[in-house]
């Protein structure tokens, strides 16, 4: 098993809910922030979404309004398993940025 640690930007660009971070099938995912950035002197809502993987629905696990703000949207850690999936929304396009940091423990080379 190998660990490496990982960083991958996203931008809102709609308000459709959006995929930030897939889960490799084998892998599982200590995620330490989802940093969300707004910049502008209107409010956004934003939501962090979870769907487990063979799951189709989509389990809301932080809100936020952000108003020429930044916050981290995960407390401590999330520990995320093989194929499930973080998405975000936000009510307003192009207005929210940022950046997931996690840990990547990869089976991918384990024997057995």
């Amino acid at each position: 098993m190998t660990i490496q640690y990982k960083s991958a930007p996203f931008d809102l660009a709609t308000t459709n809910v959006t995929t930030i971070l897939t889960v490799p099938s084998d892998a599982t995912i200590i995620t330490k922030s989802v940093q969300a950035v707004h910049n502008t002197a209107s409010n956004v809502d934003v939501d962090l979404i979870l769907t487990k993987s063979g799951d189709t629905t989509n389990y809301i696990i932080g809100h936020v309004l952000l108003n020429k703000s930044m916050t981290n949207l995960i407390l401590n850690t999330l520990n995320l398993e093989a194929d499930d999936v973080l998405k975000m929304q936000a009510d307003t396009a192009s207005e929210v940025t940022g950046v997931v940091t996690y840990a990547l423990l990869d089976r991918s080379q384990q024997n057995g």
